[in-house]
């Protein structure tokens, strides 16, 4: 059927495009919420149990145990969320998948409960969460092409990366402030620019349960961003116990 001379045809199209726009990024986060409320809930209950605190203390103290505990979100993303591993199971065993890494990164972060004050941290996790909107209200609503910071990024994380592994050893105060400084940074941009490409990425056509799987894929993303934010903003303006 061709469009009448009004154009409505085009126009239930676009406005249909817009609802599932804005239904796949409710669904986002929703789900990266969720993921938020659990690693929360998580790192409370642990920081009441001595034996994990414990161990988690103990493992910061061996730079061995402490660099694979460091790493081990980085591994779980790498076998489990790789496209490969997320094309063989359904969208809610995705979510579910999500989820449970989302506990057990609460987990990891549960010692910042005996490091930093309560009210402290819920100070930090206001402004993280102010900040991450922000940034992410832009990358939707501007006309400007993000693409180009990937590789900027990229490489920013790479060298973060870097950066901390050494620092671990050196455990240097200065170095320690630029990495969180530059951290800020970062991952400031990356909400902005992971919030475009999930936007650029849905498409009506791919079909439900495709969609569905690009938005538990872009939680993870957002995620991840949300809480590398916090944690970096935290070493700025956190009052340590």
């Amino acid at each position: 059927m061709q469009p009448d001379r009004f154009g409505n045809q085009t126009v239930s199209r676009g406005l249909a495009v817009d609802q599932g726009l804005r239904a796949h990024f409710q669904r986002v986060y929703n789900v990266m919420a969720g993921g938020l409320v659990l690693t929360g809930l998580s790192a409370w209950v642990t920081s009441q149990i001595p034996a994990m605190v414990g161990f988690l203390q103990y493992a910061q103290s061996n730079p061995l145990i402490g660099l694979l505990i460091a790493f081990s979100p980085m591994i779980i993303i790498m076998s489990v969320f790789n496209p490969a591993a997320s094309r063989r199971m359904s969208s809610a065993t995705l979510s579910l998948v999500f989820f449970g890494f989302s506990a057990y990164f609460g987990w990891l972060l549960s010692t910042i409960f005996l490091a930093f004050t309560a009210e402290s941290i819920a100070r930090v996790f206001f402004v993280t969460a102010a900040t991450f909107a922000a940034m992410s209200i832009w990358g939707y609503t501007t006309k400007r092409d993000l693409s180009g910071m990937g590789s900027f990024l990229m490489m920013g994380m790479i060298g973060l990366l870097i950066a901390m592994v050494v620092n671990m050893f050196m455990a240097s105060s200065m170095m320690s402030f630029v990495i969180s400084a530059a951290g800020v940074l970062i991952y400031t941009l990356l909400t902005a620019f992971d919030t475009q490409n999930i936007k650029e990425s849905y498409h009506e056509s791919y079909g439900q349960e495709a969609n569905a799987k690009m938005a538990v894929m872009g939680s993870l993303g957002l995620y991840l961003n949300f809480i590398m934010l916090f944690q970096f903003l935290l070493q700025f303006m956190g009052n340590r116990n």
